[in-house]
């Protein structure tokens, strides 16, 4: 396949693709990706068509599934090419079945995969254990795949201190232990950029906010979802940024779209969140919503 220029994608996990509908068609009206990758669709793939088929075709996007019902589900949107779509990943375990949680297809020359990692839940519990060899399964599949290839979702993984609001508040929960964060690095020692944090090195970045306890208007999030762009694939990045926009409003996912524009910046170098956070920052310690007592 021949590389398509001028390619904006973006990664989303809508947290239910039905629930979703008012603020993803719209969206994708006014960004207008050429690579959508979707995650918690939580649809079956004959659900996701009947509901969203005819306008995604309308907007001129082939589409990748990998769904359930009521769980998980990826999705690949394209509007420059769709080719050997894979669904899953290869000798990744099941927790105990296999879940929908990764889609990869050829898009504009450029392999794409749309992830939902496992969240791990509790560090050292059993679904922990399944996060860690399902992130090294991923990266057997990786290190077998093309040159050109991006990595993009919802990794559930904080590459750093840096890309949490408290690291304090984060003790002892998943999403920022070191073994997490080095199946991670074990990625992209493979010759993945985490384009957006190489872009914007020391700023306040995040991509998911907690429904609870305002952490959104206070901008106490994290970043966790990821678009990990191959040696190959990286400097072609003109802009990287968090579409702060779309996680306004009513009926938000409690995720925000990580968009990366390859070859042009239609939008100018943006900066590395869209609109500019709504506040600096904690003022006082913060518990963690979910945090037990």
């Amino acid at each position: 396949m021949t590389t398509v220029v001028g390619v904006r994608v973006a990664t989303w996990n809508v947290n239910s693709v039905k629930q979703r509908v008012p603020r993803l068609l719209p969206w994708l009206d006014q960004r207008r990706p050429d690579v959508v990758c979707l995650q918690e669709t939580k649809l079956a793939d004959e659900a996701f068509t009947a509901l969203l088929g005819e306008e995604l075709g309308n907007r001129g996007y082939e589409v990748a599934l990998a769904g359930e019902t009521q769980w998980n589900g990826v999705a690949i949107l394209s509007r420059v090419g769709l080719e050997d779509v894979t669904v899953g990943v290869a000798n990744a375990p099941g927790f105990p079945h296999q879940e929908a949680r990764a889609v990869a297809a050829t898009c504009g020359g450029v392999r794409v995969h749309s992830l939902y990692v496992p969240n791990g839940r509790e560090p050292e519990s059993d679904h922990y254990k399944y996060k860690l060899e399902w992130l090294a399964a991923l990266k057997d599949v990786l290190a077998a795949g093309p040159a050109d290839a991006l990595v993009c979702g919802d990794i559930n993984i904080a590459p750093a201190d840096a890309d949490v609001f408290d690291p304090e508040a984060f003790a002892g929960h998943t999403h920022v232990t070191e073994p997490e964060r080095a199946a991670l690095r074990a990625i992209e020692a493979l010759g993945f950029h985490d384009v957006v944090r190489e872009r914007w090195p020391d700023q306040r970045i995040f991509s998911y906010w907690d429904y609870r306890a305002g952490m959104f208007h206070r901008d106490l999030g994290m970043r966790i979802d990821l678009v990990l762009a191959s040696d190959s694939v990286a400097p072609r990045a003109k802009a990287a940024w968090i579409d702060r926009q779309a996680r306004k409003g009513t009926g938000p996912s409690d995720h925000a779209p990580v968009v990366v524009d390859l070859d042009e910046a239609p939008d100018g170098d943006v900066g590395p969140v869209v609109p500019p956070p709504s506040a600096p920052g904690a003022k006082k310690k913060v518990k963690l919503p979910q945090a037990k007592d």
